[in-house]
C-alpha cells in the first residue's frame, strides 16, 4: 500500500485529501517511480474541480509529473532509454503523481540534469514538454524572432521565457504586477506589460514599432483571441494551450486571411506515449545540456508536503506564485 492525495468529490481546495491506495504495478514499457517530489499544475486544479476528465486508463489520482527513484520496471525498455534502477529521473505522466509511487511510460521519463534533487527534477516536465511542444514543434519559433508569452509569470511562462531566449528570440511578457514584471524581467524577458493597466495590443505594437509579434502563447483565450490577431505580424502563429478565459472568440477574420496568420492549439495529456517520448528525446539533446549548464533552470516558488496538497492548490488558484509549486513526499 502507498499514501496517495484524492480528490474525493468536485470542489474547492478542501476536497484534496490524504488517502491509502494500492500501490501500482509496472506494466511492459514502464517503470514504477518511488515518488520524492511532485509538481503542481494548472490541469490539477481544472481536474479538482471536475473539468478536465482523467484520459481513459490513467491514475484518478492528480498529478502530472513527478521525480524519483527508478525501483523496477521493463528492463528491456530501460535499456534502450539508457535507463536503470536506481536511477533519479523525472517523468510526465498522465495522472497517478500525487502518490508515494508512481507508474510511468520509459519514454516519458528523463534523467534529472546533473546536480539536480528531486524537488528541481519534478519542476521540469509538464512545462518544458508543453513550452517545447507548442513553441517549438507546433510554432516553430526562431532566433531573431519576437514571442509575446501571456502569463509571464506562470510555470509555464518562466519556462517559455528561458527557452526562447535561448533560442535568440526576443521575449515580450503580460504580468499581473510590478513584481511579477520584475521576476520576468531578471529571467530574460526583453519587455514585461502590466495587463491590468495597459493594453497589451497597443503596448505589442508600440514596442515592435507596429510590426507585431511572430509568436503568441495564449493561455486565456476567450476574448483575448481577437485582440492576439490584431498584433501577429505577418505570417504570425498563435497557439492557445489553456483557456482560462473561456472558449468563446469572436476575431477578425480578414486579418487572418491579410497577415496570413496560423491560429493552433493543442492539449498534451491525451497525446500518445510515442508523440511523448519525441519531445522527451528533443528536451534530452537540446535542453538537457541548458539545465546542466545552468544557463536554463527551474523557477519554484514553494514546496508543501504532499499532504498540505489542498494548501498548495489555494496558493496557484491565488496567482501570487511566481514559477513552479511543488509537492515532496518522506
Amino acid at each position: 500500500m502507498m499514501q496517495a492525495i484524492e480528490i474525493t468529490q468536485p470542489g474547492a481546495p478542501e476536497v484534496l485529501q490524504p488517502t491509502t491506495r494500492q500501490r501500482p504495478v509496472a506494466g511492459a514499457g514502464e517503470v514504477l517511480v518511488r515518488v520524492m517530489a511532485s509538481g503542481v499544475n494548472r490541469p490539477d486544479v481544472l481536474q479538482r474541480k471536475g473539468a478536465y476528465p482523467v484520459p481513459p486508463g490513467a491514475s484518478d489520482i492528480p498529478g502530472l509529473e513527478i521525480a524519483g527513484v527508478i525501483e523496477s520496471g521493463d528492463q528491456e525498455a530501460m535499456a534502450a532509454a539508457g535507463l536503470q534502477v536506481g536511477d533519479l529521473v523525472c517523468a510526465l505522466v498522465a495522472g497517478g503523481g500525487y502518490a508515494q509511487w508512481c507508474v510511468a511510460p520509459v519514454g516519458q521519463c528523463l534523467p534529472a540534469p546533473q546536480g539536480y534533487d528531486a524537488v528541481q527534477a519534478a519542476a521540469l516536465p509538464e512545462t518544458f514538454f508543453t513550452v517545447w511542444s507548442n513553441v517549438f514543434d507546433r510554432a516553430q519559433l526562431k532566433q531573431g524572432e519576437t514571442i509575446l508569452i501571456q502569463g509571464g509569470s506562470s510555470g509555464i511562462g518562466v519556462t517559455a521565457i528561458q527557452l526562447a531566449k535561448a533560442a535568440g528570440a526576443r521575449v515580450i511578457v503580460t504580468v499581473g504586477s510590478e513584481d511579477k514584471a520584475k521576476a520576468c524581467i531578471e529571467l530574460g524577458a526583453d519587455h514585461a506589460i502590466l495587463y491590468k493597466s495597459q493594453d497589451f495590443v497597443a503596448e505589442v505594437l508600440r514596442i515592435t514599432e507596429q510590426r507585431g509579434v511572430d509568436v503568441i502563447l495564449d493561455m486565456v483565450a476567450g476574448d483575448y483571441v481577437a485582440r492576439e490577431v490584431s498584433c501577429l505580424a505577418e505570417d504570425g502563429r498563435l497557439v492557445i494551450i489553456a483557456v482560462q478565459g473561456g472558449v468563446d472568440a469572436e476575431f477578425n477574420a480578414g486579418l487572418v486571411l491579410r497577415k496570413r496568420l496560423t491560429i493552433t492549439g493543442s492539449t498534451l495529456r491525451p497525446r500518445p506515449v510515442a508523440f511523448k517520448a519525441a519531445i522527451a528525446q528533443a528536451l534530452r539533446e537540446h535542453v538537457w545540456p541548458a539545465l546542466a549548464a545552468g544557463r536554463v533552470r527551474p523557477i519554484i516558488h514553494q514546496t508543501f508536503p504532499a499532504a498540505q496538497a489542498a494548501e498548495a492548490h489555494a496558493l496557484m488558484e491565488s496567482n501570487a506564485h511566481i514559477g513552479k509549486i511543488m509537492l515532496t513526499w518522506d
